[in-house]
């Protein structure tokens, strides 16, 4: 007899994201002539063209592949040692950060590295995990067996949360309590929260103190525009003792469909064996790396150089001044509705307020009916996610303006 992972079954309901997709396909199908004006502000996928210097370096190496002499098979399983290099040079030497080419390790993506991330920690770990937050992060510790069963308000047994809300400024607090690995985002998806210095070494103390683990997922920096937000948490004294930091090219770069981006794993962040010794993560991390996964493909790894090209460079910047342009637009639409809002400025999600008597999946269903605009509803993203709903401006500079448009319209 095979048996299945009981720990899939205490899964709530579908993955926020495929529900998503499935109401909209019933009003869709309902609604023929709705579905023709339909703007998707809800999923955090871009929707520019990759840039013209990936592009070259793309076609670059398609060709490559096709000469025997330049044919790549596999590669590297953590990364060709040109790009984690310049990973290391451009994202973090260059600000005078301590990072090894060799602690860098590219991946196909994120939100597969925060899932996979667990294969190195144990199980006895306490986990401390915002709210509301990217919901992978708590998925994947059901999935591994790290909970209990959900409660009747979503909240699984095992887990910390920790609160964000607007008197916090949607930044968690350290708890009060122990904790072992502790789950950071910033700029914060989904609030579009991003972290103060001070608040980054607050956490970075507490972490060491409690000798845990940070898992930073910073897949939005460069969306900070704010002087004097930190980038990266190793910018704070003690981080490369404590903390893996998770970077992405997709929302950067425009990688959602060709994946690519990498985590690091300092040589001095060190963890307790069962028996108490104390050991160091990275060559877990490396040894995973190598065993269950084969490697970014050589083309897109060459694409993803061309990011670090000084054309790369400005035509990265072109992109994030698109979104976070629709990001004004659409907060400017949402404040002229009467709607609180936060974010839109360190990060390309706005935040925002469902007026009285409306849940998040209330307002969705409003906004998508009468509207015709898909949002996020913010209790996808945790119990204090309730009453608020995620706007995205990852989209055309006219969807983005008639979405603000609409959203200033509706009648509440």
């Amino acid at each position: 007899m095979a048996f299945l992972n009981d720990n899939y079954l205490k899964l709530k309901a579908g993955y926020l994201f495929p529900e998503i997709g499935r109401r909209v396909k019933a009003f869709t199908d309902a609604n023929p002539d709705a579905a023709k004006r339909l703007i998707r502000c809800g999923i955090g996928d871009v929707t520019e063209p990759l840039p013209p210097a990936v592009i070259t370096a793309l076609h670059a190496a398609v060709d490559e592949m096709a000469n025997r002499s330049s044919f790549k098979g596999y590669g590297p399983e953590q990364g060709y040692e040109w790009l984690r290099s310049a990973i290391a040079e451009n994202d973090f030497r260059a600000h005078g950060l301590d990072v090894a080419d060799d602690e860098v390790f590219v991946s196909d993506g994120s939100k597969c590295d925060c899932g996979n991330i667990l294969d190195i920690l144990g199980h006895q770990n306490r986990l401390a995990i915002s709210d509301p937050v990217y919901p992978v992060y708590v998925d994947t510790n059901v999935m591994a067996g790290h909970t209990g069963e959900a409660d009747a308000n979503g909240a699984y047994a095992g887990l910390t949360y920790l609160p964000c809300t607007a008197q916090n400024g949607f930044i968690p607090e350290p708890p009060a309590t122990p904790a072992d690995v502790i789950y950071l985002c910033s700029p914060n998806n989904p609030t579009g929260a991003a972290a103060s210095r001070a608040q980054l070494e607050a956490w970075v103390k507490y972490a060491l103190a409690n000798q845990a683990v940070i898992l930073f997922d910073a897949a939005y920096e460069a969306y900070i525009t704010e002087p004097g937000i930190p980038h990266s948490i190793y910018e704070i004294p003690g981080a490369r003792e404590c903390a893996i930091e998770f970077r992405s090219f997709s929302k950067n770069g425009g990688f959602t469909g060709t994946r690519c981006a990498y985590t690091i794993v300092p040589k001095t962040l060190l963890a307790a064996t069962t028996s108490g010794e104390r050991k160091p993560l990275h060559p877990l991390w490396l040894r995973r790396m190598t065993t269950k996964f084969n490697g970014v493909p050589y083309i897109i790894q060459r694409g993803a150089a061309a990011l670090y090209t000084p054309e790369g460079k400005a035509q990265v910047r072109a992109l994030i001044e698109h979104y976070l342009g629709n990001a004004q637009l659409l907060v400017a639409g949402a404040k002229a509705a009467g709607l609180t809002v936060f974010g839109g400025v360190n990060a390309p999600y706005i935040w925002v307020g469902a007026p009285a008597g409306y849940t998040s999946w209330q307002a969705f269903d409003k906004i998508l009916n009468e509207a015709n605009v898909v949002i996020t509803p913010g209790s996808g993203f945790g119990s204090k996610g309730e009453g608020w709903f995620r706007v995205s401006a990852f989209n055309s500079r006219a969807n983005a303006e008639e979405a603000a448009r609409r959203l200033h319209s509706l009648k509440w």
